[in-house]
């Protein structure tokens, strides 16, 4: 597993996720825009892990999906840690903890991985097979 990229990627997603989550803000279309931020995310998060998804393999393609998916939610897990809770959600009230319990968040986890594995499975796997 090429690690450094998979972080490189993982951030790169970590960013557009993060923008699209701030500026969904500034668009109101539901009265609670908590919510509406949150499915801006939930929407957004499937292009951009199956785009990098799709930069990681031009490189590698030996890694199964899962363990990228791990590595690109990981990393964008920890630039949470760093940069999302404390300059975001804490000055709002929030805490480390409420964020890491959040169901919204285990979901979007789980949808990083799921989506690393079916792009494994839709071109890297079949691919492989053909090979065969």
């Amino acid at each position: 597993m090429k690690i450094f990229r998979a972080i490189g990627i993982g951030a790169l997603i970590w960013i557009l996720g993060v923008s699209s989550y701030a500026l969904s803000f500034y668009v109101p279309i539901m009265e609670n825009v908590e919510q509406q931020a949150n499915i801006v995310l939930f929407v957004v998060v499937m292009p951009l892990v199956w785009a990098g998804c799709w930069m990681y393999y031009k490189q590698d393609s030996w890694t199964h999906g899962y363990k990228v998916g791990q590595a690109l939610f990981l990393t964008s897990a920890a630039l949470d840690a760093l940069i999302t809770v404390p300059f975001l959600i804490m000055p709002n009230g929030g805490s480390y903890y409420d964020f890491y319990t959040d169901a919204g968040f285990w979901v979007i986890a789980f949808e990083f991985i799921v989506v690393a594995v079916l792009y494994w499975y839709a071109k890297v796997y079949v691919q492989k097979q053909e090979t065969i």
